[in-house]
């Protein structure tokens, strides 16, 4: 469901104050946080969707990576997963349903978290993710409310996978493109989660189905900030620019770009990055808010990482595009 909906479907249902509740849905964040104890804090997510990729052993891994990003982007680690299935038995051999669950339990353990159970459906239409519990420190928590003025903003994967993929299944590009996209999707975020905590950082989330832009203008309105967004860094998968010329769209882009347009200005030529910039994303990298001072050792440390710009005091719009 696009940004836009999900806030109108929100928006009459009452929020409700606690204490414990560190981080609820206020704030768009990626997990929730919950206090159990001074130093131990729960972070709990769930996330599932329909095959984006042909292998099932392939798609329960980036299933599993896209769900358990939602702790590391809150700077926890995951501890258990449940498996979230709807199967359509009639059309599907029990074996595809296998190597699935498979692949998502390899990266669960690659994480250091326990498959516990979960729940299956049969449904017309193949789909699966997870619910993760992760821990952390509440002292030492990544949320869209840390941002502060001075700060650098760094993409820790390249974007474009939503349009890959789209070009991918409508045979627009050889299937020999996907690979670099796939091998990206499953690649676990938690290595850019702990150097983001280990550098001072605050601020992080990671760029899933509303896009870089959508999801940059959650951590903008939480933090009170204007992000400043330099479009020509920002990095691309192989491939996705052609599959764009050719016409390589989804309705989930244009929902993300209808939502995010009355907060982002945009100077120059940059519209021209305007779809790859409100392309949803699966398993996409974090998008962290890093100390100005600790920048060159963040970078250092995160192979692919880029920095894409900067926050600044907040302006009259939350982000600006150049």
């Amino acid at each position: 469901m696009g940004p836009g909906d999900l806030s109108s479907v929100l928006a009459p249902l009452a929020s409700v104050s606690d204490p414990r509740l560190l981080v609820g849905r206020e704030t768009f964040d990626d997990a929730g946080v919950y206090l159990v104890a001074d130093d131990l804090a729960l972070v709990q997510t769930v996330d599932f969707f329909a095959p984006i990729v042909d292998d099932p052993y392939d798609f329960g891994q980036v299933a599993a990576a896209n769900a358990l990003s939602d702790v590391y982007a809150m700077g926890g680690q995951p501890i258990t997963a449940m498996n979230i299935v709807a199967f359509p038995t009639a059309d599907l051999p029990l074996a595809v349903l296998t190597d699935i669950l498979r692949g998502g339990q390899d990266k669960a353990h690659e994480a250091g978290a326990l498959i516990v159970g979960g729940h299956t459906v049969i449904d017309t239409e193949l789909k699966y993710g997870l619910a993760v519990t992760g821990k952390a420190h509440p002292n030492f928590l990544l949320t869209n409310a840390g941002a502060k003025p001075g700060d650098r903003l760094v993409l820790t994967k390249p974007i474009g996978n939503g349009i890959l993929a789209t070009a991918l299944k409508r045979g627009i590009i050889a299937a020999a493109a996907g690979a670099e996209m796939i091998e990206v999707m499953k690649k676990l975020n938690g290595p850019a989660s702990r150097a983001a905590l280990a550098s001072g950082a605050k601020c992080a989330t990671d760029i899933t189905g509303f896009g870089l832009l959508g999801h940059a203008s959650h951590i903008a309105r939480a933090s009170n900030v204007t992000l400043h967004i330099h479009a020509r860094s920002v990095p691309v998968l192989d491939g996705a620019r052609e599959a764009l010329k050719q016409g390589a769209t989804t309705d989930g882009l244009k929902r993300n770009a209808s939502y995010v347009e009355e907060f982002v200005e945009w100077r120059g030529s940059a519209r021209d990055y305007h779809d790859l910039l409100c392309d949803p994303q699966t398993s996409g990298g974090l998008l962290v808010a890093v100390p100005s001072d600790k920048l060159a050792n963040y970078l250092s440390k995160m192979e692919g990482a880029v920095e894409i710009g900067e926050v600044l005091e907040r302006e009259n719009i939350a982000i600006v595009v150049d």
